[in-house]
C-alpha cells in the first residue's frame, strides 16, 4: 500500500524508534565496521545482468561480483579493468584487448580470452535477452582470440561509445562452466562473491580473498537490504539498520539533513523519468492522443511535488548529462486546453478510461494523485494499479499495460526505440533508418546532426510522455567513505568503501 508524503512524515513522527534523532546507536551498529548495508528500493528478479533487463541487478552485482573489460568511473570516463590495455584500428572498427594475467573466478576458473568470447557470443545468440544486444552485440561481426590473453573484436560500424558500452553490466564476463547459474548463484571475478539471497529481504556478498586487489578491499561483507516504502526506508536509517540509503524519496531528505549522524548528497544520473505509453492499444496508437497526454502533465509541478525540485524537465529519451543532448522540453508545454483539443480532434470520447501501472518506486508512488489530477482535467480518467517489481516485469514490460510510470536509468539507451517488440511497441521505419545512418556514419559532424534528429524524431512522435531527468539523493552514515555521489551507471563500488 502506498502512502502520501504527509502520511510518511506522520508515520515517522509516530514511530518511537525515530522520534528522537539524538538517541544513541545500537550496539550492533556501533561495532559493525567490517561491512556495509545498502538500502535499495527494488529487489532484482535475477542476478544475471546479461539476461534480465532490471537495472537493480547491476546495483547488486556490477563492480562487486562481476567485472567487465572496461570500467566506467563516477565521472563517466572509461578506464581499463579486466583488459589492462587496448588499441584501435584507424577506421575505428577493430579493437585489440590485452587481458590482465592471473585473474580467477570465484570457483578458481581462470579468466582467459575464451571466457570473453563465450560471454559475447552468448549475448549475440538468437535466444539472448541481453538488453544491450541491439546497441552493442549486434554490431560485433568478429571475435578472435589469437592467444589466451588477447581478444580482437571487429565491428560492423564504428561506435564512439563502444568502450563505454563494454563497461556496462550487460557486458560482464562470465565463465562457460558457471554462466547457466548466474541468475541465482553468480560466479564472477569481482572483489566480492555471492553468499546468500533472502528473498524479499536482502542479498549478502562476502569478500573474495582470491581477488587480485583483495589487500585494498576494506569491507568483509556487503548487504543489500530491499525496502520500497519511504517511511520504512527512513526508519531503517534512523535505527541504523542500513548505512547507505540509495535514491531515496526526496521528501525524506530534510529529516536526514537535520541529523548530525548522517550526510545527504545529491548527485547526477542518466535517468529519464516518464509515463510510458502502450502503442499497441487504441487510442494510444494515435499520435494526437499521446501529444494530448504530454500537454496534460504539468512537468514542473511534478518535479516540485514528487521530487522536491530535484530534477530537470525533458522532452525526449535523452538526459542532459549525455553529450549531444538537445533540450526539447518546450515542444509540449503544459496546456490542458491544447490537450482537450487534440483528444477531440482524434475523435476520442471522454471520459477516456486508462490504467496507470505503478512499480514500487518513490517517484511513482509518493503521491499517485498528481498524474490522475492532471489527466482528469482533460478528460482522461486514470485507474491506478500498484504492482511489485516482478509483477511489473511480467506485466508492463511484456506489453500488458495502458500507461506506466518508469525511470529508465541506462545511459545512451535510445536504440530501444528501434525495436518494435520493446514493451511500448513503437514501430517507426523512419526512426530505424535514422538509427542506421547514425550508426554507419564516421563523420563526427554528421553523427552529431543525426543524433539531434533522433531526439527530435522521438519528441515529434510523442512516443512517451517524458517528464524528468532524475537526480540521485542518497543518505549515508558519517564515517562511510568511498561511495559515489554521481551515477553514470547504477552500480556500487563497495571495494572502494571503508569506515573511518
Amino acid at each position: 500500500m502506498s502512502i502520501s508524503r504527509r502520511c510518511a512524515s506522520a508515520a515517522l513522527l509516530a514511530s518511537p524508534s525515530v522520534a528522537l534523532l539524538g538517541w544513541s546507536a545500537p550496539a550492533q551498529a556501533q561495532g559493525r565496521r567490517n561491512r556495509v548495508v545498502i538500502g535499495l528500493s527494488l529487489e532484482p528478479n535475477s542476478l544475471d545482468p546479461t539476461s534480465s533487463p532490471s537495472a537493480s541487478i547491476g546495483e547488486v552485482v556490477h563492480y562487486t561480483v562481476f567485472e567487465c573489460l572496461t570500467r566506467i568511473e563516477e565521472s563517466g570516463s572509461v578506464a581499463p579493468w579486466l583488459a589492462e590495455s587496448w588499441s584501435r584500428s584507424p577506421d575505428g572498427k577493430t579493437y585489440t584487448f590485452q587481458l590482465l594475467k592471473g585473474v580467477r573466478f570465484h570457483d578458481d576458473a581462470v579468466l582467459d580470452a575464451a571466457a570473453v568470447k563465450f560471454s559475447f557470443e552468448r549475448a549475440q545468440a538468437p535466444n539472448s535477452h541481453n538488453k544491450a544486444k541491439r546497441t552493442l552485440f549486434n554490431n560485433i561481426v568478429g571475435i578472435a582470440t589469437p592467444d589466451v590473453h588477447t581478444v580482437v573484436i571487429t565491428l560492423q560500424y564504428p561506435d564512439g561509445n563502444f568502450l563505454f558500452r563494454l563497461g556496462e553490466n550487460t557486458a560482464v564476463i562470465l565463465h562457460p562452466a558457471s554462466a547457466a547459474q548466474a541468475s541465482h548463484y553468480p560466479i564472477g571475478t569481482g572483489p566480492y562473491r555471492f553468499d546468500y539471497w533472502k528473498k524479499g529481504h536482502s542479498i549478502t556478498l562476502r569478500k573474495f580473498t582470491g581477488h587480485r586487489n583483495t589487500s585494498h578491499v576494506a569491507l568483509e561483507q556487503a548487504v543489500f537490504r530491499f525496502i520500497n516504502d519511504p517511511a520504512e526506508q527512513a526508519k531503517a536509517v534512523f535505527t541504523e539498520e542500513v548505512d547507505l540509503l540509495f535514491n531515496i524519496a526526496t521528501q525524506n531528505a530534510q529529516q536526514f539533513q537535520a541529523n548530525k549522524r548522517y550526510q545527504v548528497v545529491i548527485g547526477a544520473s542518466n535517468g529519464k523519468g516518464m509515463v510510458a505509453i502502450n502503442h499497441r492499444r487504441k487510442p494510444l496508437d494515435d499520435v494526437r492522443v499521446r501529444r494530448a497526454i504530454t500537454h496534460a502533465i504539468d512537468r514542473e509541478a511534478f518535479i516540485q511535488r514528487m521530487l522536491d525540485g530535484r530534477g530537470r524537465v525533458i522532452g525526449s529519451h535523452f538526459s542532459p548529462s549525455e553529450p549531444g543532448y538537445v533540450h526539447l522540453a518546450g515542444v509540449y508545454p503544459y496546456d490542458p486546453a491544447k490537450a482537450r483539443a487534440l483528444l477531440q480532434e482524434a475523435g476520442v470520447k471522454t471520459p477516456l478510461p486508462l490504467t496507470l501501472t505503478l512499480p514500487p518506486s518513490p517517484y511513482a508512488r509518493t503521491d499517485r494523485s498528481m498524474l490522475a489530477d492532471n489527466l482528469s482535467q482533460v478528460g482522461i480518467e486514470l485507474k491506478s494499479e500498484e504492482v511489485t517489481w516482478p509483477q511489473w516485469l511480467e506485466g508492463p514490460f511484456k506489453g500488458h499495460f495502458d500507461l506506466t510510470m518508469i525511470n529508465h536509468v541506462e545511459p545512451l539507451d535510445y536504440p530501444i526505440y528501434a525495436d518494435p517488440d520493446y514493451y511500448f511497441g513503437y514501430d517507426s521505419p523512419a526512426f530505424r533508418e535514422l538509427m542506421a545512418r547514425h550508426a554507419a556514419s564516421d563523420n563526427p559532424r554528421e553523427r552529431q546532426m543525426l543524433f539531434a534528429q533522433l531526439q527530435r524524431h522521438l519528441a515529434h512522435d510523442a512516443v512517451n510522455a517524458w517528464i524528468f531527468a532524475s537526480q540521485i539523493t542518497a543518505v549515508a552514515r558519517k564515517g562511510l567513505k568511498g561511495w559515489w555521489m554521481n551515477y553514470p551507471i547504477f552500480a556500487h563500488d563497495i571495494a572502494a568503501m571503508r569506515w573511518d
